[in-house]
């Protein structure tokens, strides 16, 4: 067999943009850099020719040479959700190496679901200061004219685990949402082995990752699970002790009830009463995210299966798309897919 030589390909350079736009150095440093004193019809001229040649900058090197550095800002809700302080530990610890990559991270919390806490926050960001926003908030008209707002600053807006697509957003980083209830109810379905009433936990209405999950549920239940109900959604607000206190009241309205499918993360209180109860038995719990919380919940069989997301390939995607929007240079998709993850008991990670 043969050898195979592989070929070097010399990469198109600003010389050979200056060359095939036909305009001078100078031109394309502008151009390239979005300085001003350019016309339109010679801007196009230059994009033509980097179409043409395929050129792709190399934005380490400007960056360097600009002295440049990103700051990005995470806007979290200020809660004790494991989740959360789950994303809050990623943000810290990937700061440290994004340090190298000329890149600061900034956590900015505000009161978890006030819409807003997040406008009054998005609305006092300068453009001067935020290179792009991560944003993990509910999807309300008041956060999506606010969001506009940031981005007609010229500033990217990532949508964290929730998404915010009426609101023009650059990108959604996180699971398909609708996806995961349709998996959630398929364990539930193949796990009840008697009919009777499901219950869905969410943290708030307000919320567009728990509405989706709940709209994948109730189909996937409807389509292939007529032995169960689906019941009218509980809102916890990821509040410990409101989603403690309100259990015996659910259980003396359904005492048939089967299965509870905890959509949001805030599991602590589900899980200090499930843990607690005497009368409870042969339920199916399926909840979410991979947490300390939640793992030991899985280990002992109070939960049956979990439903999670990466929180670190969140922050990485984040950051990669934040700084491929503010460079305006491409990205790999199938990279910053966020995938489904399903635990049980006998396949969590060591």
């Amino acid at each position: 067999m043969e050898d195979q030589k592989l070929e070097l390909v010399k990469k198109p350079t600003v010389n050979d943009i200056a060359r095939v736009a036909g305009v001078s150095l100078a031109t394309v440093d502008r151009v390239l850099n979005r300085r001003p004193g350019v016309r339109a019809v010679t801007v196009q001229k230059v994009q033509n020719a980097i179409d043409e040649l395929g050129y792709i900058r190399d934005t380490a090197a400007a960056n360097l040479a600009r002295n440049r550095v990103y700051n990005f800002l995470f806007v979290l809700p200020d809660t004790d959700n494991e989740f959360v302080e789950a994303l809050s530990t990623q943000i810290i610890e990937q700061s440290r190496d994004q340090f190298i990559e000329r890149t600061r991270m900034t956590i900015k919390k505000v009161p978890p679901f006030d819409p807003q806490g997040i406008v009054e926050f998005l609305d006092a960001i300068n453009s001067r200061d935020v290179d792009g926003v991560a944003v993990f908030g509910p999807e309300t008209p008041s956060v999506r004219d606010a969001v506009k707002r940031v981005r007609d600053k010229g500033i990217p807006v990532v949508a964290l685990v929730s998404d915010l697509p009426s609101s023009d957003r650059d990108h959604f980083v996180g699971v398909d949402n609708v996806s995961a209830g349709r998996t959630a109810a398929q364990l539930m379905g193949r796990f009840a082995h008697r009919g009777g009433k499901v219950l869905v936990l969410t943290g708030s209405r307000l919320a567009r990752d728990h509405l989706e999950r709940r709209q994948g549920f109730d189909l996937v239940v409807a389509e292939e699970f007529p032995h169960l109900e689906v019941v009218a959604s509980v809102e916890g607000r990821d509040d410990p002790e409101l989603i403690y206190n309100m259990m015996p009241e659910i259980f003396e309205t359904y005492p048939d009830l089967v299965g509870i499918y905890s959509s949001a993360a805030g599991n602590a209180g589900l899980v200090q009463f499930l843990s607690e109860s005497k009368v409870v038995k042969d339920l199916v719990i399926i909840a979410h995210e991979l947490t300390p919380l939640s793992r030991e919940a899985l280990s002992r069989g109070t939960f049956d299966a979990l439903i999670s997301q990466d929180t670190g390939h969140i922050v990485r995607s984040a950051v990669r798309l934040l700084r491929a929007t503010s460079d305006t240079v491409p990205f790999n998709k199938a990279q910053e897919r966020i995938r489904i993850d399903i635990y049980l008991k006998e396949n969590l990670p060591l």
